[in-house]
């Protein structure tokens, strides 16, 4: 369940802002920038549905996650394909996102 929310968090926040770009970058009519920012309203209430008690944790988790979405983001809707790099990257913050959220961790 949490990486479900992970992702779902990751589209509304990448989508809600790719919205509002388009809308004040690329001229689109106002509702995209309406929908969008509604979007981005949805992604910050998101998370809360997270298990983890930690606000700080859930959010770096999620940033790792983020990373990963934003490059899949510019392959599939922006056609930039990622290089190796991007590839590399993202698998390092996914490595840190998993030693985050499930590491073994004493009662403290």
């Amino acid at each position: 369940m949490a990486i479900l929310l992970f992702l779902i968090a990751g589209l509304a926040e990448i989508g809600g802002g790719y919205l509002v770009w388009l809308w004040l970058k690329e001229a689109r009519p106002l509702w995209f920038g309406l929908v969008g920012s509604l979007v981005l309203v949805a992604y910050g209430v998101i998370p809360t549905f997270q298990s983890f008690p930690s606000f700080g944790r859930v959010y770096a988790a999620y940033g790792g996650v983020f990373i990963v979405l934003a490059v899949l983001w510019g392959w599939l809707v922006d056609r930039k394909a990622p290089d190796v790099y991007d590839w590399v990257g993202a698998a390092v913050c996914i490595a840190g996102v998993a030693i985050m959220l499930w590491a073994p961790r004493g009662a403290a």
